[in-house]
């Protein structure tokens, strides 16, 4: 490369900096590689159906067997990565919305009611994005209403202005993040706390400023990897579906936000109760 043009390609790279350095990239924690335990045996899915009865007064989830799938408790190994500490907020969905043009988070009522889920239609209208714009006063809560493709199109975006490389986590590398190295079932330990995170346990039955629990985190200080919202993963659940993990404000119990449960979701769905985190590569 001659000095002009090397005067030149740093000319353009301080013209275009700038620009990245507007979107602040969301606040990370590494992950060492190396082993950590995934999965369940016998002797956990058996206390989280306990959980799960206790907290409903019912057993439909045993019966429904919804643990089931989870792979046997095994030792993997991940090489180091970097994960944001929190789901992706609604002000961080903003500035992807607003700089692209991408349809705000919202779910018509035809839509929605084919889904077949149990939430009526009127609660989605609080999660509900008008005029390019999040629902008033829950900025700093975690986007919802966002289908696969969504959160793959931010990262993507996010990638292109940071120039950084931005992508969904695998579930493999979301449940060493939200459990650590030792197989603990829940981000602090074994013994379910509802006063650590966002569930119908004890929570307000609705999304919450994320980071709300910070006696939550897992060991790498990752926060809302139990309740607040499912979160999309990378790793495919059969034909056009996905993995989510983590729990939701909605469920009791909980046996469902153990770090190793999880179950597949249509990637087109567009759910209160699903939002996403990303992983940074090196």
């Amino acid at each position: 490369m001659s000095v002009r043009t090397g005067l030149v390609v740093a000319a353009l790279w301080l013209a275009v900096a700038p620009l990245r350095a507007a979107v602040p990239e969301p606040p990370l924690r590494d992950i060492p590689g190396g082993t950590f335990i995934v999965g369940s045996d016998r002797a956990e899915r058996e206390i989280a159906y306990a959980l799960d009865e206790r907290g409903y007064g019912h057993d439909v989830t045993r019966q429904q067997r919804w643990y089931e799938s989870e792979g046997e408790r095994r030792t993997v190994r991940l090489p180091a990565f970097r994960i944001t500490a929190t789901p992706i907020s609604n002000a961080d969905y903003g500035r992807y919305i607003a700089a692209t043009g991408h349809p705000a988070p919202d779910v018509d009522r035809a839509t929605w009611q084919d889904y077949g889920l149990v939430h009526p239609y009127a609660r989605t209208r609080r999660f509900a994005w008008r005029d390019g714009r999040p629902p008033m006063g829950r900025e700093d809560h975690p986007v919802v209403l966002v289908s696969h493709a969504d959160a793959t199109d931010y990262a993507n975006w996010l990638s292109r202005e940071t120039g950084q490389r931005w992508r969904l986590p695998t579930a493999d590398e979301w449940e060493k993040a939200a459990r650590g190295d030792d197989g603990r079932y829940f981000p602090w330990g074994n013994d379910f706390d509802p006063a650590r995170l966002n569930s119908h346990d004890a929570g307000p039955f609705d999304t919450m400023p994320v980071g709300s629990f910070p006696a939550g985190a897992s060991p790498y200080g990752v926060l809302d990897v139990a309740g607040q919202v499912f979160e999309w993963t990378a790793t495919p659940a059969g034909a056009h579906r996905h993995v989510v993990k983590g729990g939701s404000w909605d469920d009791k119990g909980c046996g469902v936000c153990r770090a190793a449960a999880g179950h597949g979701r249509p990637d087109q769905i567009k759910h209160i109760l699903i939002g996403f985190r990303l992983v940074r590569e090196p």
